[in-house]
Parts: structure tokens; C-alpha cells; sequence
């Protein structure tokens, strides 16, 4: 085996798991920061703004760079494809839903993302099924449960629209996920995630500049101009080309699982900007989710220490 194929053994996890839990950071953001933009402009918009200004960034870095066009033209419709899965599904299917179930519903239904991922790698044959990772992600999603708390939702007819919503968005993250590792591996974090933006960008920026036609820019104070450019950068851009840098790195699977760090840091920020209290369930909550992403990660870990060893 070549020395050059497993650089990265312990050292080679610690940054894309470092990348994983920054992604999880800046998504722990957007709600609070996409709270006070939707009181001024449409959800369509704010997903149009979030797509359009990513892409722009990623364009204008990717020229500097010289990386744009794609070696293998076959992987243009490849992105195309990986766009609808990734950002305008899943994007558009939760906004959807979360406007029609309660946000109760919506975070536990999220715990389906990382089971979809799985499923859909064993499937295709992109990872093998061990039990230890079915563990680790049973006991995650038991401690975003316990935190959330289940009797706050409410799975009634009036919500059911919504909840299907959900499912369907966890299920289209799932999939992109899942079968993205090989083309963003192949093209490299940045170029893939521009080319995602781009095609994502063709129906999200027209779309969200419809629905702005009703409102009066001239109104909208300039913090919630920086606002919706951090939620473009700091929130949408950066997140997802970590989590592309992550899965050419880790398993899809373990790229999945890290979403359930998502409440905590929730709670954390509240209890950090809105001086709300930190309740004890929120410990054992989040002893079972480390205590589930230790369990996941773990057989990942061993492999490569194993498969550096082999090559010394």
C-alpha cells in the first residue's frame, strides 16, 4: 500500500471532526439570525439571498484560484443533480415545513437525517453497516429526544402536511449526503460546492427575487442587510463547504450523526444571548449524544489507526 493513499491517520480525523463540529456551530446560528430577517422579507427570499451570495462568493474565490471548469464534463449534471437534493429540496422542503408543523415536530423529525444517510450508504454499497455505528446513532437521537422533550409535539392531522415536509427534507439531505463523497472528492470541496451553488442559484435567485416584489427594500434597516449577508457567508457558505471538505474525509454516515450537536449548541447560544437557564436535562442530553458520536466515530478511528500501522 502506498504511504501517500493514508497521510492522515489519528491527525488525518481530528480536522475533518473539527470541521463537523464548526458546521454545526454555524448552523446553531441561523435560527436566531434568520428569526429577525424573516420579520422583514419572505422565507423564498431569504433562501434565494442564501443560495445567490454563496454562489457569488464561491465564483469570485474559485476564479482567483483558476479552479472553475470540471475535468470530467460528465460531473456538470452530476452537480445539477446534487444541488436538487442538497440545497433546494432540502431547503425549500423545510421551510415549507416548518411553516406548517410546530418547531416541536420539526427537531425531532430531524433525527431522521443521519438513519436516512445510513440507509442509503448501505444500499449503495458506499459503507458497510456496523452495529457499533447503529448504536452510536440510536443513542445520539435518544439524547436530541430527551432534549427537545416529545410531549412538546404534537403529531396531529393539522400538522401532518408539515411533518411529511420534514421527512422528506431529512430524506434529501440523506441522499445528498450520501452519495456525494465520490464527485466532491474527485473535483475538491471548493469547485463542487461552487458548481452546487451554481445550478442551485438558477432557480432559488429568481424565485426568491419574485417574492420580494411586494416589499419595500427601502425599509429594511441595514442590520438586517448584514444579517442576511452573514446568513449567506457565515451560515450557508461556510457550513457547507466544511461539511464538503468533511466527506471526502469520514464516512457519510459520520457526516450525518454530527447534525445532532445542532440542539446543543442551540441551547448553548440561548442560555449565552438570551440568558435563558440550562436546564439538567440538557446534561444528560448531551452526555448521550457525545456518548453516541463516540460510538459512531469510534470504528472509523480504529480503521485508519489500523490501516497506518499496516503501511509503516
Amino acid at each position: 500500500m502506498k504511504t501517500e493513499q493514508i497521510e492522515r491517520p489519528e491527525s488525518g480525523l481530528a480536522a475533518p471532526y473539527a470541521a463537523l463540529v464548526a458546521v454545526q456551530l454555524f448552523y446553531g446560528t441561523l435560527p436566531v439570525a434568520g428569526k429577525v430577517v424573516l420579520d422583514h422579507i419572505p422565507p423564498l427570499a431569504l433562501v434565494g439571498f442564501r443560495v445567490g451570495i454563496t454562489a457569488v462568493v464561491l465564483i469570485i474565490f474559485q476564479t482567483v484560484r483558476g479552479r472553475v471548469w470540471l475535468t470530467n464534463k460528465g460531473d456538470y449534471w452530476r452537480f445539477a443533480v446534487l444541488c436538487f437534493f442538497g440545497v433546494l429540496l432540502n431547503q425549500y422542503l423545510f421551510i415549507g415545513g416548518l411553516s406548517l408543523t410546530s418547531a416541536s415536530n420539526a427537531s425531532i423529525l430531524a433525527v431522521t437525517i443521519p438513519v436516512f444517510t445510513l440507509l442509503i450508504s448501505v444500499i449503495f454499497r458506499f459503507e458497510r453497516l456496523f452495529l457499533l455505528k447503529v448504536a452510536g446513532i440510536a443513542l445520539a437521537a435518544a439524547g436530541v429526544v430527551f432534549l427537545i422533550d416529545p410531549r412538546n409535539a404534537s403529531f396531529e392531522s393539522a400538522t401532518t402536511q408539515g411533518d411529511i415536509m420534514m421527512i422528506l427534507n431529512s430524506l434529501a439531505f440523506g441522499i445528498y449526503v450520501a452519495v456525494s463523497k465520490d464527485i466532491i472528492s474527485r473535483n475538491g470541496p471548493f469547485r463542487s460546492m461552487m458548481w452546487v451553488f451554481i445550478f442551485s442559484s438558477i432557480i432559488a435567485v429568481p424565485v426568491g427575487a419574485f417574492s420580494l416584489s411586494s416589499v419595500d427594500l427601502s425599509q429594511i434597516p441595514a442590520s438586517v442587510w448584514t444579517l442576511i449577508a452573514y446568513i449567506g457567508i457565515g451560515a450557508t457558505a461556510a457550513p457547507y463547504l466544511l461539511n464538503a471538505y468533511a466527506v471526502t474525509r469520514v464516512r457519510p454516515s459520520t457526516v450525518a450523526i454530527f447534525i445532532y450537536l445542532q440542539p446543543i449548541v442551540g441551547v448553548v447560544l440561548a442560555v449565552i444571548f438570551l440568558k435563558e437557564k440550562m436546564a439538567a436535562s440538557f446534561i444528560i442530553a448531551s452526555l448521550l449524544v457525545f456518548a453516541g458520536l463516540f460510538l459512531a466515530t469510534r470504528r472509523q478511528a480504529e480503521s485508519r489507526n489500523a490501516e497506518a500501522r499496516t503501511c509503516q
